[in-house]
């Protein structure tokens, strides 16, 4: 007879008591970053002897958790944990928001539903007063139409660091929400950055001998064509009919991208290239890990350049390839690590009209990896392009600013798309109206018990920022109900502001998706009844 691999089933009431108190030591270890006067986490690092991380990134705080001592405290630390990292890949920040939002809800829902509540009604109630809550923010939302400057007061708001807001505000207002911005550790103590003409892609030449002497060890090739595939071009003879047909051709720069090129390949190359003085080729490899990847890049280039894509999948040979088979480009360049293309002479239409249905795309997709791919495919074939390098005095302080910028990063391209909210926590109190409406008017005990839990949650995220910059919340939050619609109190000045005044922001798309994210898991935990337990492999054969 087969033995049972559970080691052990939990239920009410302990598996409230067990989750809650797992929720309860993440949570503790997110809550500290919320505001602009923030406390940190310190985190011990995988080998003692080096320093703790610190971090005031909730999403990366709750991902460094990776299991508590107590079996059944550990599944509810794990199912806040993957709420927060999922939400720190989608919009890069509201983490902390979510957190505070989430613990709020669940804690007030356990009350009610071990007081003889109805755990399946509540929750019904608590998605649909969600609904509610996302009209009411995307209601309040207002474009970003200030330029750089706002662009600043919304980076400020998110990483409270002025001078990378102010740079990121720059940035942005010149590359857009769809431009590529690389982040990269500084060669100095202070903040630089550099715009790149053209579009670039990660895959630098096959052989350092192609850019060996040349000035920054980089090639550069003026009026080039472009042959793109992904190919793994092994034998050189497969390259000599193309290296034939540009000299015939008068084609006098030559770009190859593909998959991989051999060294006796591109030995070839370089031969052809000394032995024809006005002739100069390259090769280069087409970026992506993946196929899927690859015929993305190889769809951008042929589109942006006029060019042909050969693919090893349709059994595409290069011996009858022909000038017009290839890409153009007013100049085209290639170093050890990536190469670009500057001026394309594809066709405009075709471009805008591939660009459309990138975008088209980017809305309907939901999965993080794969919006941030297409993000940064239309950021490429529009231009945008810069280079962020953030400096410090030590490694630990550069590797901790460039998380900020990335993830300010990504909340500013947000803000561009969806608009912005007063901060502060400020958006969250003014859809309390509207919930209490629906709770005066409601007969049934559930709804009205989810609408109230909904009420004292959203003043959580202004208290939590009241409570981490030492101020007494319950008077402060007096203040602001007195001060009326869209005022909250500025931390940094210590006084009641009106948030949109005083340059404090959120962003729509952020906001909307901690809240979402808060509600729509703290409602799907409040059903859950039972723990099981599997037995662990070894268990199983240590006490079979």
């Amino acid at each position: 007879m087969a033995k049972s691999k559970t080691r052990r089933v939990v239920v009410q009431p302990a598996t409230y008591k067990n989750i809650q108190r797992g929720i309860d030591q993440v949570v503790a270890a997110v809550r500290p970053t919320l505001g602009p006067l923030p406390r940190v986490t310190a985190i011990d690092r995988m080998f003692s002897d080096k320093v703790p991380e610190i971090l005031d990134s909730g999403g990366l705080i709750a991902r460094r958790v990776i299991q508590l001592p107590d079996p059944d405290e550990d599944m509810g630390a794990m199912f806040v944990r993957h709420m927060l990292w999922r939400l720190h890949e989608k919009v890069g920040d509201g983490t902390a928001t979510a957190a505070v939002l989430f613990k709020s809800i669940y804690d007030q829902g356990v009350r009610y539903i071990t007081a003889g509540g109805n755990a399946m009604q509540l929750r019904r109630y608590l998605e649909k007063g969600l609904a509610t809550i996302l009209h009411e923010l995307s209601e309040m939302a207002m474009p970003v139409e200030g330029g750089k400057e706002q662009l600043a007061q919304i980076a400020e708001s998110i990483c409270y660091d002025p001078p990378l807001a102010k740079m990121l505000g720059e940035i942005f207002d010149i590359i857009g929400e769809y431009g590529q911005l690389e982040i990269r550790s500084g060669r100095s103590r202070e903040l630089e950055r550099e715009y790149v003409e053209g579009i670039y892609w990660k895959g630098g030449v096959f052989s350092r001998q192609m850019i060996k002497g040349r000035p920054q060890l980089r090639a550069e090739l003026e009026n080039a064509a472009i042959l793109i595939s992904n190919k793994q071009i092994e034998d050189p003879r497969e390259l000599l009919p193309v290296v034939k047909m540009a000299l015939r051709e008068g084609i006098r720069s030559l770009l190859i991208v593909a998959h991989q090129v051999s060294d006796s390949t591109a030995a070839m190359l370089l031969s052809a290239s000394k032995k024809a003085e006005t002739f100069q080729a390259i090769a280069a490899k087409l970026p992506g890990l993946t196929i899927a990847d690859q015929i993305a890049a190889m769809e951008d280039l042929a589109i942006l350049t006029g060019g042909r894509p050969f693919a090893k999948t349709a059994g595409q040979t290069l011996n009858n390839v022909g000038p017009q088979d290839l890409g153009r480009a007013r100049r085209a360049w290639a170093d050890r690590t990536y190469f670009g293309i500057v001026g394309g002479r594809g066709d405009p239409r075709q471009l805008r009209a591939h660009i459309q249905n990138l975008r088209e795309a980017f809305g309907r997709e939901n999965d993080p990896e794969a919006r941030k791919k297409l993000r940064e495919r239309i950021g490429k074939l529009m231009g945008g392009s810069a280079t962020l390098w953030v400096g410090g005095s030590a490694e630990l302080e550069i590797d901790t600013r460039k998380e900020v910028a990335q993830r300010t990063s990504d909340a500013l391209r947000g803000a561009i798309m969806e608009g912005i909210l007063p901060g502060g926590g400020v958006a969250l109190l003014a859809c309390r109206p509207t919930l209490q409406d629906m709770a005066d008017q409601s007969t049934d005990p559930d709804e009205r018990a989810a609408y109230r839990i909904l009420l004292r949650a959203m003043e959580e995220p202004i208290r939590t920022l009241l409570i981490n910059a030492g101020y007494d919340d319950s008077e402060v939050m007096a203040e602001i109900k007195q001060a009326g619609p869209g005022y909250g109190f500025d931390i940094r000045s210590g006084q009641i502001a009106e948030m949109m005044e005083a340059g404090i922001f959120d962003v729509t798309s952020v906001q909307q998706e901690a809240v979402h994210s808060a509600i729509a898991s703290a409602a799907l935990a409040l059903t859950i009844d039972v723990l099981i337990h599997r037995k662990k492999p070894q268990e199983s054969l240590t006490t079979g």
